[in-house]
């Protein structure tokens, strides 16, 4: 009794000694991010975690230091530290179990069976429910558990999945964490006497001034604007799965072109986007130009990799396009060696599953194999179809190739390639702009040496073309300005026998004269 007394007494003396060391390390970190100072506010960082390896729950601390990484602007981190409340990481996991229970002898989970109905014989059958369902069941979720976690976590976790370019999961998370805090405040509101609601006068300091907006208003506007993000990009898409890639083009450079930044990761997939609509359209050099943008953005996009492939063999550049089939096939090797895609399970892949990376890797091997017997057919010298690169038609005039080749020119500058990075938010786990800037004018500079390549090949045949079309116009034309006279079988022109008959007439003449002249003067023996 006495030595388990004792020991209860040392726990209670150790919980209340780390108590107090907990709350020592908030009052200090609190003190510290009071200041908005970047260096303090990362030394308050760092005093939180200590607090957070004493105590690895604590509410307080948690909320605390996920703001305090907001602001630093350390998004990943946020991301990495709240990821079981992403809604995406949620669904690919659930996505994974299924189908990992489905090829093992585990039942089936009942949540997507439904009995059939009676009479029909057809016993059990599936019933697929939609993202939005999934979506659905994750609010209701948080709704439950709403009294037990605070909304801070929706809230923070929201803004974060925002600047990584996870839009779809930031509108959902934000809706989700100003639902909870609306009704938080009303449960707070129904103990509070009426002089305790300070009016929007006394809120903004009774001097005119305009108030900080609080944490729902930025919410609000934040979530209008992620709102139109995805409206327009899923109208591009409409437009483009409709056989309307002009439309899809516009609504894409609308989202890139905005007035407020877009997050780099989902630009790189607005950048993809578009370059299937210039693709669509024709335009096959915008089209390489969108995906080597996305390029610069994130190296590793497969979607980029393999639309710029298939950009570059459809215009007859073999050896560009097995450089790139190539470096796909090396990113399919690291991903199978790894099991998984390539950075943090919550990064946006763009459509890219695990579970479909063994079947392309095999198609990929087949293709590059297929490639490299083209080009070892054609003895390493590949022509390349310079004129559906700049688009304009074979026989083209010169006028039709200058006015294409000044749009290009202007449009694909290497100096302007960078106007784009000025446009993106970049998150901390994104490359450097600077590295991004490089990558993008070496990119563009490859781009603009083919296309001067191809414009100075094509003029030369134009003006071939030209020089044989103005010797056979010379030729008809002097043809048809000399009418034929006929007789005797043969076509003697009219003015140059008329000319002829002139000249025989007057050199006999002469000869005339002359020899009577000699005549009378003697100088001609007469027998």
């Amino acid at each position: 009794m006495a030595t388990s007394s004792s020991l209860a007494g040392e726990k209670t003396r150790w919980w209340l000694s780390n108590r107090k060391l907990v709350r020592k390390y908030l009052r200090d970190a609190r003190s510290l991010v009071a200041t908005r100072e970047l260096p303090k506010v990362s030394t308050a960082v760092g005093l939180l975690d200590a607090a957070l390896v004493v105590s690895p729950r604590h509410e307080a601390a948690l909320e605390l230091k996920a703001r305090s990484l907001l602001f630093l602007r350390r998004f990943r981190e946020v991301a990495d530290m709240l990821q079981d409340y992403i809604p995406s990481c949620k669904m690919a996991a659930a996505a994974d179990n299924d189908s990992s229970t489905s090829l093992g002898s585990a039942p089936l989970n009942r949540e997507l069976l439904s009995p059939g109905r009676e009479g029909s014989g057809s016993g059990i059958f599936f019933r697929c429910f939609s993202v939005s369902d999934l979506k659905r069941k994750f609010l209701a979720g948080l709704s439950k558990s709403s009294g037990d976690e605070g909304h801070w976590r929706y809230l923070v976790l929201g803004h974060a999945c925002c600047r990584l370019g996870l839009l779809e999961d930031a509108m959902v998370l934000l809706q989700a964490g100003r639902r909870l805090a609306a009704a938080a405040s009303r449960r707070r509101s129904v103990c509070w006497p009426d002089d305790s609601f300070i009016s929007s006068t006394a809120s903004t300091g009774g001097n005119g001034a305009t108030p900080m907006p609080t944490e729902l208003e930025s919410t609000s506007q934040l979530l209008s604007h992620i709102k139109l993000l995805l409206r327009r990009t899923t109208a591009a898409v409409a437009a483009l799965d409709a056989g309307v890639p002009a439309e899809a083009s516009r609504l894409f450079s609308k989202v890139l072109d905005g007035r407020r930044g877009v997050p780099a990761a989902f630009a790189a997939g607005c950048f993809v986007g578009r370059a299937s609509a210039h693709h669509a359209a024709g335009r096959l050099a915008e089209a390489i130009a969108d995906c080597n943008r996305a390029l610069a953005v994130e190296p590793f996009c497969v979607p980029a990799l393999r639309a710029r492939a298939d950009l570059l063999e459809a215009v007859g550049a073999l050896p560009d396009s097995l450089n790139d089939l190539d470096h796909l096939k090396l990113l399919y090797d690291s991903i199978l060696r790894d099991g998984k895609l390539p950075g943090p399970p919550w990064r946006p892949h763009h459509g890219v599953r695990y579970r479909d990376i063994p079947v392309e890797h095999r198609a990929l091997a087949a293709r590059i194999q297929q490639l490299r017997c083209q080009v070892a057919a054609a003895g390493g010298c590949v022509d390349v179809d310079y004129h559906s690169l700049i688009g304009v038609r074979h026989g083209c005039t010169r006028s039709e190739l200058e006015r294409a080749h000044l749009l290009l020119s202007l449009r694909h500058k290497p100096e302007k390639a960078t106007a784009f990075v000025a446009r993106l938010e970049f998150a901390d786990d994104h490359r450097d702009p600077d590295g991004v800037r490089d990558q993008a004018k070496m990119s563009a500079m490859v781009l603009y040496r083919m296309l001067q390549k191809g414009y100075s090949r094509i003029k030369a045949t134009v003006m071939n073309e030209e020089k044989v079309a103005v010797a056979v116009a010379a030729a008809a034309q002097v043809a048809a300005s000399i009418p034929t006279v006929a007789g005797g079988g043969s076509e003697v022109p009219k003015k140059a026998a008329v000319a002829a008959a002139g000249v025989f007439q007057r050199r006999f003449c002469r000869d005339t004269a002359e020899a009577g002249s000699m005549h009378c003067h003697g100088a001609i023996p007469v027998k």
